[in-house]
């Protein structure tokens, strides 16, 4: 882990076009070892690209540094987790659970190399860590929202991501979801991992997030 006064990301003037529309310009922030970051704005702001822009998702300009590594020139951008919104994810891809987070472990493999018994431990030990050890077996149709958040989390955990990137995971989460949810972001905070959380709920980003990122274009 890098010393807590130094940024685990740092994003200097990002900016992202979608053709010759600017949807994001001039975005300056760092964030440091175990921080949780809320991510608000209104629809449109910017949030999602922004989460894009970072990844090496979409075309940028601007600087992204992660772990100190200039990476603008890098697509493959593996210390970062992006879990994208619901809606942007195919849920009917005829993939279990226990493969899905199975595929973060592929960081460390050459891409035709198939996983080994490390891995799968790695992957069972990363849903036992969100709380969902049972669920390796279920298709994705088969879980809740707040599941599948979790499944989601611990694809990354499984990938050892130091920066976790999560578009409206909280958006059609019931109460208990939400806030069982946001422990378990806590947690992984603590034990130094850098969240930052987009969400429109206001009342929530100000009482449980450390620190707030207000976009809106900019």
């Amino acid at each position: 882990m890098r010393p807590a006064d130094h940024p685990v990301l740092r994003v200097d003037r990002l900016g992202v076009e979608y053709g010759h529309r600017p949807v994001l310009a001039d975005v300056s922030f760092d964030a440091r070892p175990g921080e949780l970051i809320g991510v608000i704005g209104p629809n449109g702001a910017g949030k999602s690209s922004l989460f894009k822009g970072i990844c090496g998702l979409v075309n940028h300009t601007g600087i992204v540094f992660v772990n100190g590594v200039h990476c603008h020139d890098h697509t493959d951008r593996m210390d970062i987790a992006y879990i994208p919104q619901r809606n942007d994810s195919d849920l009917t891809f005829p993939i279990t659970a226990a493969e899905l987070v199975l595929t973060g472990r592929r960081r460390f493999h050459r891409w035709f190399a198939r996983p080994g018994r490390a891995d799968r431990a790695a992957a069972a030990a990363a849903l036992a860590d969100v709380g969902l050890p049972e669920v390796g077996q279920h298709t994705l149709t088969e879980l809740s929202g707040g599941q599948l958040q979790r499944v989601y989390l611990a694809r990354a955990l499984a990938q050892e991501a130091t920066v976790v990137l999560l578009d409206e995971a909280l958006s059609g989460v019931d109460q208990p979801a939400t806030a069982s949810l946001i422990e378990l972001f806590h947690r992984l905070a603590e034990r130094g991992t850098t969240l930052l959380v987009a969400t429109h709920d206001l009342a929530l980003a100000r009482h449980r997030f450390g620190r707030l990122l207000a976009v809106n274009g900019t």
